[in-house]
């Protein structure tokens, strides 16, 4: 398991929406139901920290010289 490559954000919310469909159905067993809300517990904090390690990376990259850098977003029209 230490090699397998961690499920991409996109994947994880896919996943995470699948679960959400499936426990709204109201059609899965007390059991089923129960592993179902694990797995999207565990989902949840994979995108969560998906997010926060973008999120650094992004502020990482806004820093220059040890002091922020802000710029405005051009207009693409």
């Amino acid at each position: 398991m230490a090699n397998e490559k961690p499920i991409e954000f996109e994947q994880s919310l896919a996943q995470l929406e699948q679960l959400v469909q499936k426990l709204e159905s109201g059609d899965l067993a007390l059991e089923d139901s129960l592993q179902a809300f694990e797995s999207g517990v565990a989902l949840v904090r994979q995108c969560q920290q998906s997010l926060q390690t973008a999120e650094q990376r992004v502020q990482k990259l806004m820093v220059e010289n040890g002091k922020p850098v802000l710029s405005a977003f051009e207009d693409r029209e």
